[in-house]
């Protein structure tokens, strides 16, 4: 018979802090706790009315199997399992279903006790998890742990310190063979002192050293201690370890390659550049320092705008955005650098996108060579062809010349030696003998005039003095003051008293007593020829321009003539077409030029170019 309990009993089973429940045979619940309801969000009412079973409704198996275990008078253990509360969330119930028994030892039911364990259990996971993690962790990063008792005195190594120190997995760590593992001398006294603070006053460490292992071997560890304090009282110490050996290796190596690779670039005969996104300098190399005049660290980080002028820093912007957009490089390509303070280079320039794995444009790198010498010297070989056309051309003309009047003397000699020789009559004799004086002296005059201008064509420039114009053209006008009075010529000289000529002083007086005497022949026949004489300064020259109202030259025509020896424009007695062939080149010789204009009738302007530089 079911043994009835009191309303006592029902009291205190309401009362009880754990969710109990007590079954009947039939599997109907007889009495519950508050707990149990409140716990589980049940009613009393409800529960009652209902099979146990009912309550979970995803444990009823394992429910059943346990309640028949129960009523057959014996003790289930614990167990645990998830089930789903009624918005459908898991969870995990902790149950115990014991046999209820009544005065005579008969088994009339079954007392459930239940627990949501849903924390607890989320909590255990979690830390299983978490030894698990640290588990793997310390073994990929060779991290073990250590705890020193100060207590009992004991210190505990985890098997990972074992592992890391190559002892024996029964080894038997002490605070003294501990440290003795550390490299003798500088490693063994840091520990020590940390220790020793640790000790003292609680202090806590995180340093390198290096330890010798049991078999000898010298690796590279990473060390931390803190201390442990309850009711703050020093109880111990915990710590890690970890073995860092094949990165700090890593780490040498990447150093010595970085050394060598520096070495490399810094030695290399070219200025090497690494430049980010925004084409700030990443890194340079000595060549690029000294070209900037500049330290690394005050390249590092600036961008073209900040080394270069705006409109040079504008073209390289410019070029690097070209490479990042369409990611082809740009090879050997000519440019011109200007620096902030003016300063203007030649450089052969090569850049080339960098990428990363992920095949995406990190950077630029950049290789450019100083080629200002070469240009240099490619300038002054293109003049000094230009010169020599040039003078190989006066050479050729020069020949030509000898040869046409030296023949021309030559030819006349003969032809008039061979009338001598044939002509009795001694009148015709005399005379005879008069014209080969007259072609001996105008051989002489010729082989001067070719001799004079051999000798400013071979001869080294003297050097240049500076002469004052005026004084020197008073000299002129001294030397054609006949000329000037026989061919009714008035000079108008509008030249300050400030003007310097810098050159020759023989081919300066040579150049302006031939150009002047000139205007004054080929004046028109008037009453009174005008010459004008100014002067001007521009763009490195001195230049004296003579301005007459001659009978001027017929430029269209005779332009390649003018300066050429021989060449005469004027039927004019006197003009052998000598003075402005040897004028001409006295003015190149002194890095001087001529222009002049001309208008037949109405006269002739010649500017005189004299270069004020050596």
């Amino acid at each position: 018979m079911r043994r009835e309990i009191k309303y006592s009993d029902n009291y205190l089973i309401k009362q009880l802090p754990k969710a109990t429940a007590y079954v009947n045979r039939d599997l109907s619940v007889a009495h519950i706790s508050d707990s149990w309801l409140n716990n589980f969000n049940f009613s009393s009412k409800n529960v009652k009315k209902n099979n146990i079973l009912k309550a979970f409704p995803t444990l009823t198996t394992k429910w059943k199997q346990d309640i028949d275990y129960a009523f057959l008078g014996f003790k289930n253990t614990t167990k645990t399992d998830k089930y789903f509360d009624p918005n459908i969330d898991e969870c995990w119930l902790e149950w115990t279903i014991l046999p209820w028994f009544d005065e005579e030892e008969n088994v009339i039911g079954s007392i459930i006790q239940v627990a949501d364990v849903t924390e607890n259990f989320l909590l255990k996971q979690k830390l299983e998890k978490l030894e698990i993690l640290i588990a793997v962790k310390s073994e990929i990063a060779k991290i073990g742990s250590w705890e020193y008792n100060a207590v009992n005195d004991k210190l505990h190594w985890s098997d990972m310190t074992k592992i890391i120190h190559e002892v024996a997995d029964n080894f038997v760590s002490t605070i003294e063979n501990a440290l003795n593992f550390y490299k003798p001398g500088k490693n063994q006294r840091r520990i020590t002192e940390y220790l020793d603070q640790s000790l003292k006053n609680g202090a806590t460490w995180n340093d390198k050293f290096q330890i010798i292992t049991a078999k000898g071997k010298e690796i590279w560890v990473i060390a931390t201690g803190k201390p442990l304090f309850e009711d703050e009282k020093f109880i111990g110490i915990i710590g890690t370890i970890q073995d860092i050996t094949e990165d700090v290796l890593a780490q040498q190596k990447i150093k010595e390659n970085e050394n060598l690779l520096r070495t490399l670039i810094n030695h290399l005969p070219l200025n090497v550049f690494v430049k980010d996104l925004d084409s700030k300098k990443i890194l340079v190399n000595q060549s690029e320092c000294d070209y900037l005049n500049l330290t690394s660290e005050e390249i590092i980080g600036k961008n073209d705008f900040d080394l270069y002028d705006d409109e040079t820093a504008q073209i390289i912007r410019n070029e690097d955005l070209k490479i990042l957009n369409t990611l082809e490089p740009i090879l050997g390509k000519e440019t011109i650098i200007t620096l902030k303070d003016g300063q203007k280079n030649n450089f052969l320039t090569s850049k080339i996108p960098l990428f990363n794995e992920d095949n995406d444009v990190v950077c630029l790198m950049g290789f450019s060579m100083d080629i200002t010498p070469i240009k240099q010297k490619e300038e002054q070989l293109k003049l000094l062809i230009n010169i020599s056309a040039i003078q190989n051309k006066k050479l050729l003309n020069f020949a030509h010349i000898v040869s046409h009047n030296l023949r021309s003397h030559t030819a006349n000699f003969s032809m008039l030696l061979g009338f001598l020789i044939k002509e009795a009559d001694e009148e015709e004799r005399e005379k005879l003998l008069e014209m080969l004086i007259d072609a001996s002296d105008n051989l002489l005059e010729t082989i001067d005039n070719l001799n004079e201008v051999l000798e400013i064509n071979t001869n080294p420039v003297q050097e240049k003095k500076n002469i004052h114009a005026n004084t020197e053209i008073g000299a002129v006008f001294k030397s054609l003051k006949l000329l000037i009075k026989n061919k009714h010529t008035h000079i108008t000289n509008q030249i300050t008293d400030d003007i310097y000529i810098k050159g020759v002083p023989t081919y300066v007086n040579n150049i302006l007593t031939s150009i002047i005497s000139n205007a004054i022949q080929f004046g028109q026949d008037i009453s009174e020829n005008k010459i004008e004489i100014s002067a001007n300064k521009i763009k490195g020259y001195t230049i004296i321009i003579i301005k007459d109202n001659g009978i001027g030259i017929n430029l269209e025509k005779n332009k390649d003539k003018i300066f050429g020896m021989y060449n005469t424009f004027h039927e004019l007695e006197k003009t052998r077409g000598v003075s402005l062939y040897i004028s001409k080149h006295q003015i190149e010789a002194m890095n001087g030029k001529f222009i002049i204009n001309s208008k037949v009738g109405k006269g002739t302007t010649f500017k005189i170019y004299f270069n004020e530089n050596d």
